[in-house]
């Protein structure tokens, strides 16, 4: 398990990764929360939030509602440019995997693979066989991570 201390806090590491057309956010955000709350309740958790996209807003929303519930939480953004063009006032923290000498058209691919290596569990929404979240979803798996991918349930 890929965790790290904060202030002598051992915190486990979720990660998202989704396409950027997700559109069924009412239909999972029941299970999700359900999920974690029965299963992460007493964890200290930081979730790593990619900031893109209709599932990156949907991530946000169930993360800032789960720190509601377990205030041990952190928000992370991990932003894919030193340049970030984001509104980052509603994360805890935001972190830059140094990735100035990677050409930018291939900063999120890195930024989602640094992600996928810091995590101890990925919660995906991946239904088709392309794209980035597919690649992420794909590394993930190469790497043993455990998996919840929400088009299983």
């Amino acid at each position: 398990m890929s965790r790290y201390t904060i202030a002598k806090e051992i915190f486990m590491i979720i990660t998202f990764c989704g396409h950027s057309d997700f559109c069924l956010a009412t239909k999972y955000e029941s299970l999700l929360m359900s999920y974690l709350k029965s299963n992460y309740r007493d964890n200290k958790i930081e979730f790593y939030l990619g900031g893109y996209g209709a599932f990156d807003s949907f991530a946000y929303s169930c993360a800032k509602s789960f720190k509601t519930f377990s205030p041990n939480t952190i928000l992370t953004l991990v932003v894919p440019y030193i340049k970030y063009n984001f509104p980052t006032k509603n994360y805890d923290y935001i972190v830059y995997p140094e990735l100035e000498n990677i050409p930018p058209k291939y900063a999120i691919s890195y930024r989602n693979r640094f992600m996928v290596d810091k995590s101890d569990l990925i919660i995906a929404y991946v239904h088709r066989n392309y794209g980035g979240a597919y690649s992420m979803l794909k590394y993930a798996k190469s790497k043993g991570k455990r998996i919840l991918n929400l088009t299983d349930l």
